[in-house]
């Protein structure tokens, strides 16, 4: 088996990024780290503060510094906070530190996936499922250039999604390399 690649997982909240991304990294013998729990323990602070007191920026400045110094570790797992995607220095330094991989899911899903999630300041308002179809209509164009695959998520068991990955990216580091046993058969950049 060659070495594989850092894995960053991009997509939007309640994608599954954190318990996918265990998940990887417990397969792959590797660090995991959660660039929005990084950035609460360094702080000190959880989210819902950090974006009281400074705002949307303030915490995406800390969200730049962070991604920029987890994707340097090597070799790791990282999922990112669902906006990491709206900056260009995130975006450039997932591309090219490692391989991106986009966990898709519907609104249907996001919403029953955060319903009781307070931890999350962006839907902490009336009209949740607007919210989450504004920020998919913005930021799914800017999860598909910046990844390499993308795996749907939804009604599908996290063991499954990450099967599917570790299929998918190891088909992009060897394409000519047989299949494992377990590997079955693999997708194309994006399967829908």
């Amino acid at each position: 088996m060659q070495d594989l690649p850092n894995l960053f997982l991009i997509g939007p909240m309640g994608a599954g990024k954190s318990t996918i991304g265990r998940l990887l990294a417990a397969e792959l013998a590797r660090p995991f780290y959660d660039s929005d729990h990084a950035i609460q323990d360094r702080c000190g602070a959880d989210i819902p503060w950090i974006f009281d007191v400074e705002g949307e920026q303030g915490f995406r400045l800390r969200e730049i510094h962070m991604i920029d110094e987890l994707t340097q570790l090597s070799p790791v797992v990282v999922a990112t906070g669902g906006g990491a995607v709206l900056r260009e220095e995130n975006r450039r330094a997932l591309r090219e530190r490692g391989t991106v991989v986009y966990l898709l899911t519907t609104v249907d899903q996001q919403l029953k996936r955060t319903a009781k999630d307070r931890n999350r300041p962006l839907l902490q308002c009336a009209n949740r499922e607007q919210v989450l179809n504004d920020m998919f209509a913005q930021r799914d164009p800017l999860y598909r250039a910046t990844s390499d695959i993308a795996v749907r998520t939804d009604r599908r068991s996290p063991r499954a999604v990450v099967n599917e990955i570790l299929r998918r990216v190891h088909r992009l580091v060897d394409p000519l390399e047989p299949s494992s046993p377990s590997a079955g058969t693999l997708n194309h950049k994006v399967s829908q």
